[in-house]
């Protein structure tokens, strides 16, 4: 009877370990696997505050609460900060880089080739990486989402709203590579309808200003495309061509909220969600970064800024939307 015991016994300890390393497969340790994420942020505005929040609600909802931690980092701007920063999660050797806004893009693809780096908040990937000849893939460790609203609608806004202007000032951040594309591509489909376009770039905040009096001194009316410096610098654009009387058309809804008449806006928040989305196939294993195609906004919503309309005197056309 003894010996039948402890058969028994033997056996009960034999499945109750087996049960025990059943449930903590997946990491050899007993824990499950919790990813690290490395966030950098080129600024602080509405739209790229919204990519990241969209980019952690998808990741983690993918992959469940507990198994993924952010190390979210903002670079105020500072192009040398972004190559710090990502230096310092390259060294901490995080399992992927979520870079918001081309500078941030830049800094990380020169910091490593190894780590998948997902870009959001980027327009114009051929331009961002120096490519001449981009079909749509980087390849190597970079992919991510755009937020090019189609310029040729945002050429076509402007006639619509102002069928009378005769000339367009370009306001845009010569640092910024994606502004001047945007600005460049925007100018030829303007002076395809007509219009006669002056480019005004400034180098950063510090001339802001300056460059915005001369803007609206000169114009009818200014577009400003999709861009971080000017994102920052709403109500120092908005001090200056709204008394002036010149309405602006801006390349996203944060900028148009600051400073703008009309705008063909994009959700922010669905565009980090669809990068985390592309972020939690990575880190599953279930896709391949270097393969994986830059992703699109799926649909633009023409918007207007009620009280800056209000203000210059301005009927929306039928179809846009007021920001709320």
């Amino acid at each position: 009877m003894k010996k039948i015991l402890a058969a028994i016994l033997a056996g009960l300890m034999a499945l109750s370990m087996a049960a025990c390393g059943a449930a903590g497969s997946g990491t050899g340790d007993g824990s499950a696997k919790v990813y690290r994420v490395g966030i950098i942020q080129l600024v602080t505005h509405d739209a790229l505050d919204a990519a990241t929040k969209g980019f952690q609600d998808a990741l983690t909802a993918e992959l469940g609460e507990g198994s993924v931690k952010f190390d979210l980092q903002n670079a105020a701007g500072d192009s040398n900060t972004c190559a710090t920063i990502v230096n310092s999660f390259v060294s901490n050797q995080v399992d992927l880089i979520m870079a918001n806004a081309t500078p941030a893009l830049q800094a990380a693809a020169a910091a490593t080739a190894d780590i998948p780096i997902l870009g959001t908040s980027v327009t114009e990937y051929g331009v961002a990486m120096g490519m001449d000849n981009f079909t749509g893939t980087v390849g190597g460790n970079v992919s991510g989402t755009s937020d090019l609203a189609p310029l040729d609608k945002q050429a076509e806004m402007v006639k619509t709203w102002f069928p009378d202007a005769k000339k367009v000032g370009l306001l845009y951040c010569s640092a910024e590579p994606n502004s001047q594309y945007q600005v460049n591509t925007i100018q030829g489909l303007l002076e395809g309808m007509g219009f006669a376009c002056t480019q005004y770039s400034f180098a950063d905040t510090n001339d802001l200003s300056a460059v915005t009096q001369e803007a609206a001194a000169g114009s009818d009316v200014i577009y400003v495309p999709t861009d971080n410096t000017v994102a920052s610098g709403t109500e120092i654009i908005d001090g200056i061509c709204r008394p002036a009387g010149v309405p602006i058309i801006a390349g996203e809804e944060g900028i148009c909220s600051g400073c703008g008449v009309a705008t063909l806006s994009i959700s922010y928040y669905d565009l980090g969600v669809a990068t985390g989305k592309m972020a939690a196939r990575i880190l599953k294993g279930e896709a391949d970064v270097s393969t994986m195609p830059i992703a699109y906004a799926e649909t633009s919503t023409p918007k207007y800024n009620a009280q800056i309309c209000a203000d210059l005197g301005l009927t929306p056309p039928e179809g846009y939307t007021a920001i709320g």
